[in-house]
This record gives structure tokens, C-alpha cells and sequence, in this order.
């Protein structure tokens, strides 16, 4: 019942609550990152969804306009301190996690929840392996139970098997619990970035 119903009515709620907050950010931050060497503000990321389907997830923009795609040996995507792709208010977007606050708007379309799996790239979900793919049973998130144990620190692999735990017992109690460590996370500014000694990009 909460996932199919209550989990959208939950969304709606704190995606119309968050709404203010989104708008307030971005009128902040938008000329920073457009004056800075002058590319437009959001990036409309292509991401696979629930049952596969694709979708564009809003970000505000943290690299430079046409930064090449750096993949790691696993597959995931390239996410470290040192990203020579990165602009100087990306880096602080990245760190405060500010860059997923546009993210809300794909929740009120309904494209991601607001707790859920983060969403995968098409190429990324074509190296699924075993079960990994039930990840997209589920909407995607904003924040989600592997965003919050462990985050970026995690190897990929990892961090889907977390995904699937999250698909297989998702509840209310649960989702509350993610939502409000998602605070303490981005506080404390943990996982940010993929830790050193890990696989390198190629």
C-alpha cells in the first residue's frame, strides 16, 4: 500500500514543501555558474528510471561545458576530489550535494522519488550483474540507502547491492529513516567522493 500510494502522496508533500527552498538555491547559485565561464546553468542528465525507461534528471551544472565522461574499471562513473572537470563552485556544489537540489522538479513529474535508488547511466545498467538490476523496480531517488551508507566511498557494486536491499524492503519507517540521515550525511560532507586507492578512470 505505501508503495504504491502513500510513497507519491510523501513526495508530492515534501517536493511542494522543498519547492521555495529549490527556487532559492538556484536564483543563488545560478550566476555563479554561469559567470564562471560562461555555460548555461542546469544539466539535464539522461538516466534510466523505474522498469528501464529513460529520463532527463535536472542538475545544476558542477563541470566544465563539454568536460569529457571518465569511466572507472568497474564501469561506474569517474566521481573524485581531484576531477579536473569540475568548475570552482562545482566542487563546493558537489560537496554540499546543492547541484541534486533541481531534482525536486523531476519528482513533482513524477520521473524519481524523493528517497530511492540513485539513478544509473543507459551504459551502466548494461554491466548489471545477478540481481542488480531489480534497482529499477522502484523510482529513482534524490537520496537513497546507499547514498547514505556509504555514498560515492563504496565500490559500485556495492552500492547496488545496497540498492536492492533498499528494493526489497522498502517501508515508510525506512524511507524516514534515509531522509533524515540525508542531513547528517551532506553535513558532515561523508562518501562525497570516490576514496583514494580505488579503481583509477580510464
Amino acid at each position: 500500500m505505501y508503495l504504491r500510494f502513500g510513497k507519491r502522496i510523501c513526495d508530492l508533500v515534501v517536493s511542494i514543501l522543498a519547492l521555495p527552498f529549490v527556487l532559492l538555491i538556484v536564483a543563488i547559485l545560478a550566476p555563479f555558474i554561469h559567470f564562471e565561464d560562461k555555460g548555461p546553468v542546469f544539466y539535464n542528465a539522461p538516466r534510466v528510471g523505474k522498469d528501464g525507461r529513460d529520463f532527463k534528471m535536472y542538475k545544476l551544472r558542477s563541470m566544465r561545458v563539454n568536460a569529457p565522461d571518465l569511466v572507472m574499471e568497474d564501469g561506474s562513473t569517474y566521481n573524485g576530489a581531484d576531477d579536473p572537470r569540475m568548475t570552482r563552485i562545482g566542487a563546493f556544489m558537489r560537496r554540499t550535494s546543492l547541484d541534486e537540489i533541481p531534482q525536486f522538479l523531476n519528482v513533482l513529474k513524477g520521473d524519481m522519488s524523493v528517497i530511492g535508488p540513485r539513478p544509473d547511466l543507459r551504459r551502466e545498467t548494461e554491466l548489471y550483474e545477478g540481481n542488480e538490476g531489480e534497482k529499477l523496480s522502484v523510482k529513482p531517488g534524490i537520496t537513497g540507502y546507499a547514498a547514505v551508507y556509504g555514498r560515492n566511498s563504496l565500490p559500485w557494486h556495492d552500492r547496488l547491492a545496497l540498492d536492492v536491499y533498499y528494493v526489497h524492503n522498502v517501508s515508510f519507517l525506512l524511507d524516514l529513516k534515509v531522509f533524515f540521515r540525508t542531513f547528517l550525511i551532506v553535513f558532515k560532507q561523508e562518501g562525497v567522493y570516490v576514496e583514494e586507492g580505488s579503481e583509477q578512470p580510464k
